[in-house]
């Protein structure tokens, strides 16, 4: 019985979680909304944040909040994450991957 409640409670927990990936044909509709700053803006804030060349942009919604996620390799070769709001352009977190 106890598995079945952590099974479940981790199911629940995957899902206040889960992003949902935004396509081109999504991104196009937010930018002529006014509802997310251009691509260029997001690039220089992670530029700025992380230098280094940018290996991945993805726009995500994320518990109703439209994220970028963009994806770095640095001069040393370490791949960093960053989480840019889409709507403000400011920097929300930053992960190094492993």
């Amino acid at each position: 019985m106890r598995n079945r409640f952590t099974g479940l409670a981790l199911l629940l927990l995957g899902s206040l979680t889960h992003a949902e990936e935004l396509d081109q044909d999504d991104a196009r509709r937010l930018l002529e909304a006014g509802a997310i700053r251009p691509l260029s803006v997001i690039l220089q804030t992670a530029q700025a944040t992380r230098p280094g060349r940018v290996l991945e942009v993805e726009l995500e919604r994320e518990s109703g909040q439209v994220i970028y996620e963009v994806e770095v390799i640095d001069r040393r070769g370490r791949i960093w994450e960053l989480h840019i709001d889409a709507a403000t352009g400011r920097l929300l977190r930053t992960e190094r991957e492993k």
